[in-house]
């Protein structure tokens, strides 16, 4: 029997954890199984025609929110050209009902973790017993019984994408927006095991390992073991972690100061600093903790910090949101994530749709489309919001010059401002080039703003030419005269007279 395990994934830098997962324990059937991984930007019928040209009897296919459209395309195109071969789906967008996206030319459907469920329901039909059902809902396995993974990235994967590792599984919080809330408790891998594989990863030459849990620095035990396995290594890596902001107690703290500059990037979901909108989704909030901890990251370490915000939370009008992104940014000057709320099947957020008129789109993501204090155009408006935001402040490009649209003044408001501006500039908010937003950021600070030309091009000269060899903008070209680029791309300046 010949086995095909495949995924769509977001990025070619990505890799399916899952599938490895699964190819890890198939046992006898391991020899006749190949993982194959694609991303949603090929051809669907030239990824049909790869998978295919191996003749596989079984399909397995991890399906996730960010490609749910493309993977119900991919089956059909499958079964159509060979509709003999069994597909088989697992992952979290099929584990939970209701399924929004019509997946019904599939076979069966693995609900929850599949890691030893897809090797039992292959036994199955390789020995011809009664078909089993279609939908197939699984008990959450030991992870004691459950081989690891990583021996299974391949040399291509360590030279060319992330590493997916985790060393525990669910969440013990019940933020009622997010599948991890459905999780039983929390799950830990013996940690010696993993830290043997972690190893063998980086003697294969991998340095760039993301961590999949949900809460790392809840054990501190196996946060303090992971970071010192980093710790003791000399060469350059990056480290991602996701954690809780209001837990970093003193052995954390001085080992995450330990870490130099680029090896450490740390995710921090804050969704809403209004307690009120916490309390209505279930969110624990701690504020002084919080604050005291963005603020430790920020003034006594070198990691990289990402603060995460939902627009459309229920409760939270926009005001309420305004005032959360003007304390984040008083806190740190980190790159700050806005996302919109989306409704995921099988979390308790639709306990809320009546009470605040939550009205969501039943296409992925499932983005939030009105509520009783958001209209549909102030969602669209901080959809762009959103994105003009990365484009701007996370991006990095415009450190200096993106913080003179607000001044001493609310950072929501102003940006708010410049974001309809732009927009009504570009009627677009993609394939804007760096140059083109610029050139349109600094007419906005000396047109619309009032700012002086000669300050806003000193900001933006800094912020454009940190980068060695790139060229002066021609809209700054006649403020450059003075300028002094850094030699060794690092900050750059004017003269002594400039200034």
């Amino acid at each position: 029997m010949k086995i095909i395990l495949t995924t769509l994934n977001a990025r070619f830098t990505h890799s399916a954890i899952g599938l490895r997962y699964i190819y890890a324990n198939l046992k006898e059937l391991q020899k006749n199984t190949k993982i194959l991984e694609f991303s949603i930007n090929d051809a669907l019928q030239s990824v049909a025609e790869e998978i295919l040209n191996e003749s596989p009897d079984i399909i397995g296919i991890g399906v996730y929110i960010w490609n749910a459209k493309e993977s119900a395309e991919l089956i059909h195109l499958l079964k159509k050209i060979s509709p003999d071969t069994k597909i088989v789906l697992g992952g979290p967008e099929v584990s939970y009902l209701p399924m929004r996206v019509n997946f019904d030319d599939a076979d069966f459907i693995i609900q929850g973790e599949g890691d030893l469920a897809f090797y039992a329901l292959c036994r199955e039909l390789l020995q011809g017993k009664n078909t089993p059902a279609k939908i197939i809902k699984m008990h959450v396995p030991p992870l004691s019984e459950i081989e690891l993974p990583y021996q299974y990235y391949t040399d291509e994967d360590i030279q060319n994408r992330y590493i997916y590792v985790e060393i525990s599984r669910g969440c013990p919080f019940e933020c009622e927006f997010c599948l991890s809330s459905m999780d039983e408790k929390v799950r830990a891998f013996d940690l010696d095991k993993v830290l043997e594989e972690f190893e063998k990863l980086w003697q294969r030459g991998a340095r760039n390992f993301k961590f999949v849990d949900r809460t790392f620095n809840l054990n501190m035990k196996a946060a303090n073991r992971i970071l010192d396995f980093f710790l003791a290594k000399e060469e350059q890596y990056f480290a991602h972690f996701e954690v809780i902001p209001d837990h970093f107690p003193l052995s954390l703290r001085e080992k995450i100061k330990i870490f130099p500059h680029g090896a450490l990037q740390l995710e921090i979901g804050i969704q809403t600093l209004n307690t009120e909108v916490a309390d209505n989704i279930s969110r624990q909030l701690k504020l002084d903790k919080i604050e005291e901890n963005i603020r430790f990251l920020e003034d006594e370490t070198e990691a990289h910090i990402h603060l995460d915000l939902i627009v459309g939370l229920p409760g939270e009008s926009l005001e309420s949101f305004g005032k959360n992104l003007d304390k984040l940014v008083a806190m740190s000057s980190c790159e700050i994530q806005i996302g919109i709320l989306k409704k995921l099947s099988g979390t308790y957020i639709d306990r809320h749709d009546e009470t605040f008129g939550m009205v969501y789109s039943d296409i992925p993501p499932y983005d939030i489309l009105k509520n009783s204090q958001l209209s549909f155009n102030d969602i669209q408006i901080m959809k762009r919001f959103a994105r003009f935001w990365d484009l701007t402040y996370n991006s990095g490009n415009f450190k200096k010059s993106v913080l003179l649209l607000w001044g001493e003044q609310s950072v929501y408001e102003n940006f708010y401002a410049f974001g309809m501006w732009i927009y009504q500039q570009t009627h677009s908010t993609w394939k804007i080039s760096l140059q083109r937003l610029g050139e349109l950021l600094f007419i906005y600070l000396t047109q619309e703003k009032n700012l002086p030309k000669e300050q806003v091009a000193s900001a933006m000269l800094q912020d454009m030419m940190k980068l060695k060899g790139r060229a002066v903008p021609v809209y700054l070209k006649p403020y450059a005269k003075d300028f002094i680029p850094s030699a060794k791309g690092g900050t750059a300046g004017f003269n002594k007279r400039q200034v």
